[in-house]
């Protein structure tokens, strides 16, 4: 599923990179392999004109966990953190934080990485014009940059949210040049 054409940024890097960052935290998980397998799921399904990627995710994964043979608290656990990436909840399971840091790890990466991210974010809404991608997607980032803290977990507030936070602001930046 992550090699689908349509997928830019959601795709097979993305995953190895959450995978990266799980390998440096893992000690951090109350239930690693929950997490482990929350990671190759979380964006399973991807379709930019769709709201329900992320509830459609924890239902293969559930699904998939227990054709596999998973014990069912394992298959809710990775439901459960899943659908934490939706609205990057950290309240959702005690290992939800660690997750949606996982999943945000890229806004606080290299400008340049940063950058890349923008660009295949854009590619995969390439639907829609300029200026309603520029004024959606300065909210959501706005939304970002409004939190107290972007990052749940300690490691990931020390080592990324000072470089998130300049990355999302010269994102909205030209975001809004040029709309």
């Amino acid at each position: 599923m992550y090699a689908e054409p349509h997928r830019y940024y959601h795709n097979q890097k993305h995953i190895a990179d959450c995978l990266g960052e799980f390998d440096r935290v893992r000690q951090l998980a109350v239930e690693p392999d929950a997490v482990e397998f929350a990671v190759w799921f979380h964006d399973a399904v991807y379709d930019s004109r769709a709201s329900d990627n992320e509830e459609r995710s924890a239902v293969l994964a559930q699904a998939w966990l227990k054709r596999a043979g998973a014990a069912a608290p394992l298959a809710n656990s990775v439901h459960q953190l899943v659908h934490a990436t939706k609205f990057h909840d950290g309240t959702l399971h005690p290992d939800a934080p660690l997750l949606v840091d996982m999943d945000l790890a890229i806004l606080g990466q290299s400008p340049q990485r940063f950058w890349e991210y923008e660009q295949g974010i854009r590619a995969e809404y390439e639907w829609v014009d300029q200026i309603t991608f520029a004024t959606k997607r300065t909210d959501i980032l706005q939304r970002f940059l409004a939190r107290t803290r972007i990052y749940h977990t300690e490691i990931f507030f020390a080592q990324l949210e000072a470089q998130a936070r300049s990355n999302l602001r010269a994102s909205i930046e030209q975001l809004q040049r040029s709309a």
